[in-house]
């Protein structure tokens, strides 16, 4: 019988691991999720070696473009390049997390090497110039196309030299040159590298300034243009500041201010984690503990807008922005976004802005509760204060554990705080609403993006529900109103105009929403359940209804109505709407002043002379309550910056418009004169809307002696 050889007898071989050279490029392609993230984490690198300019440039060199990173931050010496930039996933920075620069200090952000598989997946070749303070500069090469053909990690260099030439930096720094890019940089992905990198650095941040500029391969420039964000974006309609304990209670203050007029409010709150946990199922308390939270201590900002025609027209008239950019603007920064130590850590792709899940909890309230499309927010956590709050290798979301769900617990329930406050100030029309934000309800624009996300992100029919339903009733709502309000304007010698208008704006809106439903019919036909058959029918039925309103007005419309003239000069017609008005004016002796200056307006003398003619008869009327000294009338015009657009001020000496009729005096049948029918306000704000303008007023007529109405008109290119 053969022996058996006893256990420490058994031959043990010892097998290196071995990694292949693809290893570069194959982790750049997973563990970077994309190319804007890629450039991101070479900025961040930027940032750690203490970089105060950051610039990034896209170039042309013949054919083939290149991209360049460089910063006048600390740099590296030959030691730091071969211990520190050739050794994959080195701890070097997890060692290492506070940077010096003389007496300032900064915390890094990079703690996993991504800044090389970054450059290896961004393009096949790399080209570094680096200089460390007081040291030469060195240049280094790497070809990664040629790393990935070796069979072995040992026969894979970067080779490094001297630099021969003038040294680019006028201290320290780095430049990476990346050429043989792999993907094509066209306009729509260097403005999302645009967007993303004015995210990056916290609002939250002490640390002194950052500036980052960037140059596409259309500009020239090479200092690059630096990246802001719009200025509206700092000076939010509501918004929640505060911060939360090292147990999870919240402590912030809410804040209210209108973006033209009306009253700021601020309101302090409170919040307790006991109160927090106590408002959650059971299901969404996996192991939290009813008395703490031990997510640790943070800070925090959420901003909101309303961002309806109307609301977007505000912010473009009140921060001179352009209006079509303002939902955008709000898109580029929107959802919660966390800083660690001053530095963004997520998300760091659209895709994951919605990590929170507040489009899935808002279709149980919808109209109260926000989207990420309304929101910004920012939320500033530390290495030192959180550990354990910490973003996966990808970098779109946050490693599963307990102290990240009590985190994001807290979060939704100070975003419901701004949603709870938010309702109080929110204006509320019902069917006094102005005309042509009316036909802000027969968009399907949000419902068709919401519903997209969820099919996308593989919610059950059943789930749309909400959503169907609360579009069902807002079309019939808005159906009822148009029907309510044509009657005031049946009395008008315009109705013809206006009834075409009401044809145009429905019958647009329905063919959109026509084709929604389409979509949904495709996408979700046949319906599993009988409720999502039947909303889907109700709103279906709604736009038929419409579809049917538009043909009863149909008949009334001016079939040959079309503006004829396309221009008129200003001046011109508010003279000759005085002159009609000659004898009135003489008799209640009113003076008046208007520019003499030749202003062209691409606007229909008739339409312009509509506007006019109806504010000054009603300044006419309203001056007659003072005395015959003061009765003034006064005109004056303002550019509107970047827009080829003028904004016309009207303003008399009568006693003034009272607060809450400061929005009222354009709804329909809302008069203070005796016998008056209240339309004249009405016609003459929508002819402005027609036109891409907003009408408005100023209310205290003791400080601002009188009334004052103002508008915008497009001027003659």
């Amino acid at each position: 019988m053969e022996k058996k050889l006893r256990k420490e007898q058994v031959p043990v071989d010892r097998i290196p691991f071995r990694m292949h050279p693809r290893v570069f490029a194959a982790l750049g392609a997973d563990l970077v999720t994309d190319d804007v993230v890629a450039v991101i984490e070479l900025v961040k690198n930027s940032y750690d070696a203490f970089a105060q300019n950051i610039r990034i440039r896209f170039r042309k060199d013949g054919q083939s473009g290149y991209l360049e990173i460089e910063d006048d931050g600390n740099g590296m010496t030959r030691k730091v390049i071969e211990d520190v930039w050739c050794l994959v996933a080195t701890p070097y920075k997890e060692l290492n997390r506070i940077v010096k620069n003389g007496v300032k200090q900064r915390r890094v952000t990079g703690e996993k090497g991504l800044g090389r598989l970054s450059a290896a997946r961004l393009g096949k070749r790399l080209l570094m110039l680096t200089q460390a303070p007081e040291n030469v500069c060195w240049e280094v090469a790497v070809n990664w196309s040629e790393i990935s053909e070796k069979d072995d990690l040992s026969d894979s260099y970067a080779e490094c030299k001297i630099y021969q030439g003038k040294p680019p930096f006028e201290k320290s720094g780095t430049r990476l040159r990346i050429s043989g890019l792999g993907e094509h940089w066209n306009a729509d992905r260097v403005s999302d590298l645009e967007d993303n990198l004015a995210r990056l650095i916290s609002p939250f941040s002490d640390q002194e300034n950052v500036s980052i500029f960037l140059s596409d391969f259309d500009n020239d420039q090479r200092e690059g243009i630096e990246i802001e964000s719009p200025e509206f974006l700092s000076k939010p309609k509501y918004s929640i500041r505060g911060s939360v304990d090292s147990e999870g209670n919240v402590e912030g203050s809410y804040y209210f201010a209108p973006v033209v007029r009306g009253s700021t409010r601020k309101k302090n709150l409170k919040l307790t984690w006991k109160q927090i946990y106590g408002d959650l199922p059971d299901d969404r308390r996996p192991g939290f503990s009813p008395d703490s939270a031990s997510c640790g201590p943070f800070s925090f900002e959420i901003r909101a807008w309303d961002i309806a025609p109307d609301d977007t027209q505000e912010i473009a008239e009140r921060f001179e922005f352009r209006k079509n950019e303002v939902r955008k603007a709000i898109r580029a920064h929107k959802g919660i976004s966390v800083y660690r130590d001053g530095i963004l850590v997520l998300p760091k792709s659209d895709k994951a802005r919605d990590w929170l899940g507040l489009d899935i909890r808002r279709i149980s309230k919808i109209g109260t509760r926000l989207s990420t499309n309304q929101l910004v927010g920012y939320v500033s956590i530390s290495a030192e204060d959180n550990p354990r709050i910490r973003d996966t290798s990808d970098r779109e979301r946050l490693v599963a554990c307990i102290e990240v769900a009590e985190f994001e617990e807290v979060l939704k329930a100070a975003v419901g705080l701004l949603e709870n406050e938010r309702d109080e100030d929110r204006v509320q029309y019902d069917r006094e609403k102005p005309m042509d934000a009316l036909f802000d309800d027969l968009s399907a624009h949000d419902v068709v993006t919401e519903v997209a996300d969820f099919l996308q992100e593989g919610a059950e029919p059943s789930e749309v529900v909400p959503l169907l339903r609360s579009f069902s009733r807002s079309l019939d709502k808005t159906r009822k109103t148009i029907q309510e309000r044509f009657i005031y304007y049946s009395r008008l010698a315009t109705v013809g105009t206006i009834a075409h208008m009401l044809v145009h704006e429905i019958r647009n809106r329905t063919t959109a929403i026509g084709s929604f439903l389409d979509v949904i019919k495709s996408r979700l036909a046949p319906f599993n359940d009988r409720e999502t058959e039947e909303e889907y029918r109700r709103a279906d039925t709604a736009v038929d209804a419409l579809e049917r309103l538009a043909d009863t007005f149909a008949p009334l419309a001016s079939r040959s109505f079309r503006r004829r003239r396309r221009r008129a000069i200003l001046e011109d017609q508010i003279n000759n709407c005085l002159a009609l008005q000659r004898n009135e004016i003489k008799t209640q002796h009113i003076q008046y002043q208007v520019p003499e200056t030749k202003t062209s307006v691409a606007v229909d003398p008739g339409e312009l002379d509509a506007i006019i003619l109806n504010l000054i008869t009603n300044a006419i009327y309203w001056m007659g309550e003072v005395s015959k000294e003061n009765r003034r009338l006064l005109f004056h015009f303002s550019p509107i910056r970047r827009q080829n657009r003028v904004r016309i001020y009207v303003n008399d000496t009568g006693p003034g418009i009272d607060r809450d009729d400061a929005e009222k005096v354009f709804w329909p049948g809302v008069t203070r004169k005796p016998g008056g029918i209240g339309m004249g306000l009405t016609v003459a704000s929508e002819l402005v809307a027609t036109y891409g303008g907003r009408m408005s007023t100023e209310y205290d007529g003791k400080k601002k002696n009188g009334a004052s109405f103002a508008f915008d008109l497009p001027l003659v290119k």
